[in-house]
């Protein structure tokens, strides 16, 4: 407990005491914000500050570097821009095609379904064309995992998948009878282009493989930024 003759000697004015020492002790004890206090309140607030934005620094490090920049351009329109003119030669005229896509934060996708106009000699030709481009995380640890756009390629030992030299960061192509495909990872993104030959058709295995391979460089080159 305070006695009465310390209480006194806080009052301003009193013998022996100059007047404006006493002031700032009534403040502190008061609570009110003197110059002092207000001070001490700014720079509080400029270190919480501060604190948040190294925090918010520490995330983009250790969040933001998981993914590389993405070298490929949104397509809104894949059909326009990956018309099949290769294959066009080899299989016959592809349609204009039945363009989707979507936009997340995450993965942008892009596809494209067209096909071969129908003969009774050489049936049709339905081709599937696919562009993921991924934002978020690296999809070099999950290429060529699955079967693509085909789940009929589980099939066993009808599908044999091959390395493509030379064609992005990393390219393989599937070959199957009649629903070869074409996988390619580069710059954070991933084409796919599958094939699917219906009726009495048939083609040369080796040249489809190599009109593939040119019709997605093609398209490659036209998306990058």
């Amino acid at each position: 407990m305070i006695s009465e003759p310390e209480l006194e000697a806080g009052r301003p004015g009193q013998p022996g005491e100059p007047a404006g020492e006493a002031e700032p002790v009534r403040r502190a004890r008061s609570g009110e914000r003197g110059p002092r206090a207000r001070w001490w309140w700014a720079l509080g607030g400029a270190l919480a500050a501060s604190a948040v934005w190294a925090g918010t620094l520490a995330v983009q490090e250790r969040f933001g570097g998981s993914a590389p920049p993405v070298a490929y351009r949104q397509a809104e329109n894949l059909c326009r821009e990956a018309p099949l003119a290769t294959l066009g030669k080899l299989l016959g005229t592809f349609d204009s095609g039945r363009p989707t896509h979507a936009e997340s934060p995450a993965l942008d996708w892009s596809y494209c379904g067209l096909g071969t106009e129908w003969s009774e000699d050489g049936g049709s030709v339905q081709g599937r064309l696919l562009v993921e481009l991924h934002r978020r995380d690296d999809p070099e640890a999950v290429f060529g995992v699955g079967t693509g756009l085909d789940p009929e390629l589980r099939a066993g030992g009808l599908a044999e998948v091959q390395e493509v030299p030379g064609l992005g960061e990393r390219a393989l192509f599937t070959r199957h009878v009649v629903a070869p495909q074409l996988q390619v990872l580069d710059g954070g993104a991933v084409f796919t282009l599958a094939l699917q030959s219906f009726g009495n058709g048939s083609w040369d295995e080796d040249a489809v493989a190599a009109a593939m391979i040119e019709d997605v460089r093609a398209l490659m080159a036209r998306l990058h930024r």
